[in-house]
């Protein structure tokens, strides 16, 4: 794993991953391309707006891989071939005392992370007012207390 400028990168036997700030980069080198029977082709970016989940399969005897689920898209369901030749997915081996599986762990992590803060929106300060208005209405709070918090909202 490098870390350079608020990028990870994540190395994998046919391609890399690599997050950045907004979002999660698949990079394929040449061994990509043939491992994928010919079918995985290019960088692809992927913004984190468009990721909703993310499934880790960890290497044992086997290799592991980790993939992603977009929006509107369908990933391999088949689990290992099928990965190999998914799009959205990496695949690594255990690599003899090496940490794939934790460093790929972590991948999954930080995606999760950044996944579960994007789709939160920020409420806005006519919302804010809108509810404090409300809060009038009902007597909650009183008149004074309105225009305090509606000027510091409004920022006058």
């Amino acid at each position: 794993m490098n870390d350079n400028q608020n990028h990870k990168e994540y190395k994998g036997y046919n391609g890399t991953l690599i997050l950045t700030d907004t979002g999660v980069i698949i990079k394929r080198g040449a061994k990509g391309f043939f491992l994928g029977g010919g079918m995985l082709r290019g960088d692809k970016t992927i913004p984190y707006s468009s990721i909703v989940a993310v499934q880790l399969k960890k290497a044992g005897m086997t290799a592991g891989y980790i993939q992603l689920t977009l929006k509107g898209g369908s990933e391999a369901k088949s689990g290992l071939f099928q990965s190999a030749t998914d799009e959205n997915s990496i695949n690594f081996h255990s690599a003899f005392g090496g940490n794939n599986n934790e460093l790929f762990n972590e991948a999954k992590t930080l995606i999760e992370e950044k996944i579960n803060s994007v789709g939160i929106p920020k409420s806005s300060g006519l919302d804010e007012l809108e509810k404090l208005a409300t809060l009038k209405e009902k007597g909650i709070i009183n008149d004074e207390e309105f225009n305090a918090k509606k000027k510091q909202l409004l920022g006058l």
